[in-house]
């Protein structure tokens, strides 16, 4: 039976924030292996930097060791305390292993010592179930008197950068294969060389931002083509098509990108102006005006789109970050617009961008940004405020803000499924 840990997900999360982004490995649980120093050290010495969690009744304790315990070795400890979603840390300098568990130091003489006065401010005696800490280390930390208390769970975890060498490898292998799937993919029956994705959502949602990720991607380094910023009206206020072309040989991909002027709730993309985007009557460059949708009067309306000229997906796209803000007037607004989609039989899905932005959400959540729990709770506020079903949900994390193959392989993902999955 695995053994698991006793902190709760957000917990382990706080912790692994605080101390520079590190992954929890566990090494041993005191329940498990017994409450013996000596069956700690045994599991956990030269195993790098680690972290021992102590878990008294009202509050979580613990050292944050910054190298191998190894005896005979002074090792940097940083204390700290956990209570509620605080973390406090005092910083108690290098100490060597004996000076760090009340069992195994001993005076000059060969003698025990009051355990009420550590030398290193902190101890434990894991044989009776007691922590003590020096009236300066429990003050820093927040914690109140008396300094001896008894705990019920130890562990200690093993601490590595969550950037591990070979899940970045595997990450690098699997983005590469997602762009030669993206290169090489071919429209149903080749009834149109290249399908249009049409970016709708509210301003400031991140439309242009996305655009701007994809073509960095496929041209080997960050551009700015397509304008972003903070304007409470939003940046794009014309109708745009952004072909996608490959650094490698120059041509351009199955897929155009289409940029709309953001949805509100009083102005914005206007429903009719949707319906001419969808059906292909609206040119490149178009300048929208909320007040007055395109008509057959326009001198650039086309009046016959062919196939190529129509929108084949359209992705709603939310700010992870205000999804549950979203008004009611903006939600009847959307699910309006849904339902334009469904009567004219256009594949639709939502992508929520600035998911790395989510408290408590780090880099080596991103390949499998899906099973973090914050990001759960997101997907199931727009199923259930918007009605999109949870498989119809995607993320994006931000590539302008996190260079690193985690992210330039999420938002390859993401397009992907855009254009394999939802065209055919």
């Amino acid at each position: 039976m695995a053994v698991t840990t006793r902190l709760t997900w957000l917990q382990e999360k706080r912790l692994q924030h605080h101390f520079g982004g590190k992954q929890f490995s566990l090494l041993y649980k005191a329940s498990v292996h017994e409450f013996s120093s000596e069956n700690l050290l045994e599991k956990c010495c030269n195993q790098g930097p680690t972290i021992t969690v102590i878990y008294s009744e009202n509050y979580v304790t613990g050292a944050y060791l910054l190298d191998s315990l190894q005896e005979e070795r002074e090792v940097p400890v940083i204390l700290f305390a956990l209570q509620e979603t605080e973390i406090s840390e005092y910083k108690t300098g290098s100490h060597r292993l004996e000076t760090l568990f009340y069992d195994m130091y001993r005076d000059a003489f060969g003698y025990r010592v009051d355990i009420k006065k550590p030398p290193a401010g902190f101890w434990m005696d894991l044989g009776n179930k007691r922590v003590a800490m020096s009236s300066k280390v429990s003050e820093e930390l927040g914690l109140p008197q008396p300094c001896t208390t008894s705990f019920q769970e130890c562990e200690v975890f093993r601490c590595k950068d969550l950037l591990d060498e070979r899940k970045e490898e595997g990450v690098i292998v699997l983005k590469r294969t997602l762009l030669s799937a993206m290169s090489t993919y071919k429209p149903y029956k080749d009834m149109v060389h290249q399908i249009r994705i049409l970016l709708l959502g509210p301003t400031g949602a991140g439309k242009s931002s996305f655009i701007n990720s994809v073509k960095s991607i496929f041209r080997g380094h960050v551009t700015n083509q397509v304008l972003v910023g903070c304007d409470a009206t939003g940046i794009s206020k014309k109708y745009r098509t952004y072909p996608i072309k490959d650094v490698n040989d120059g041509q351009c991909l199955p897929f155009i990108l289409c940029d709309s002027l953001g949805l509100s709730e009083k102005e914005g993309l206007c429903a009719e102006d949707i319906v001419s985007i969808l059906k292909g009557h609206v040119p490149d460059r178009y300048q929208f005006n909320s007040m007055e949708p395109i008509t057959s009067r326009h001198r650039n309306y086309i009046h016959s789109p062919s196939l190529q000229d129509r929108i084949h997906c359209v992705a709603f796209v939310f700010d992870a970050t205000s999804v549950e803000q979203l008004s009611g007037e903006m939600v009847a607004k959307i699910k309006r617009i849904r339902r334009e989609m469904i009567k004219y039989g256009v594949v639709h899905l939502a992508l929520l961008t600035h998911v790395d932005s989510i408290n408590l959400i780090t880099v080596g959540d991103f390949p499998d940004i899906y099973s973090c729990v914050p990001v759960k709770l997101k997907l199931e506020t727009v199923h259930r405020k918007l009605g999109f079903a949870l498989s119809d949900i995607l993320v994006r994390i931000c590539l302008l803000n996190k260079q690193c193959p985690e992210v330039n392989y999420q938002v390859c993902k993401e397009e992907y499924k855009y254009v394999n999955l939802n065209t055919n």
